[in-house]
């Protein structure tokens, strides 16, 4: 897909818990999601008693423009998809179609709950590579088709920084997909992040997960801190 930025476009719980594998996640746990957009995992998750932050500079617009900026998207992204229906795995999500009914339906729960979040500081508008956290205040990091997806748009040295900072203020960081968004192969970002991680002692290995989407997007990494 040819992007020349990040746009805003939102998957769901499920697809969340299938990218992560966060079968074992329950009430009372603390996530942070970085670039979380306008996911609706966060809604989803705060209704199962799970305390779910986000991070993303998107959070600084309104509701009203979010949902101007969320059409855009869509009329940027869905006819790339269209063309290029070779790059995804079509099997849970079956069509084009069936693709944009799910993505405008999580972003019509964010957007639901989009200013009732803000006001409990669930969406904070804040970016990587620093966050506004304390050491080890969540029990998850989670990043969602930020990292290693934009590999042509944010540097290696972004990659290792943004890293190393959600391992900072989580227990445990989970990064999907591992592939760039330019040619579904893996991110040449990763050894220098491996690298990196291994240098200060953490303890990262990707691993195998159930859903793939964007073709050769079977794995995240997982980090333990």
């Amino acid at each position: 897909m040819d992007l020349q930025r990040t746009v805003p476009w939102g998957r769901d719980f499920d697809e969340y818990s299938e990218m992560f594998s966060l079968s074992s996640l329950k009430a009372g746990d603390t996530v942070i999601g970085c670039g979380d957009g306008p996911a609706s995992f966060n809604a989803e998750a705060t209704s199962r008693g799970i305390c779910v932050t986000s991070v993303d500079p998107l959070y600084t617009f309104s509701r009203a423009e979010l949902e101007q900026r969320i059409e855009q998207a869509r009329n940027e992204v869905m006819p790339q998809v269209r063309a290029k229906v070779d790059d995804y795995i079509w099997q849970t999500i079956e069509s084009p179609e069936e693709l944009e009914r799910r993505r405008m339906q999580a972003m019509r729960v964010f957007l639901k709950d989009y200013e009732e979040g803000c006001r409990a500081g669930r969406y904070i508008a804040a970016s990587l590579p620093k966050l506004p956290y304390q050491d080890n205040a969540f029990d998850y990091g989670l990043c969602s088709h930020l990292l290693f997806l934009y590999s042509p748009q944010l540097d290696e040295e972004l990659h290792i920084q943004s890293v190393l900072e959600l391992c900072r203020v989580a227990r445990e960081v989970r990064i999907y997909p591992l592939v760039s968004i330019e040619n579904n192969q893996r991110s040449g970002h990763l050894p220098a992040v491996l690298s990196a991680l291994a240098e200060v002692g953490y303890h990262s290995e990707e691993v195998p997960v159930s859903y793939e989407f964007q073709r050769g997007a079977r794995a995240m990494l997982r980090i333990s801190t």
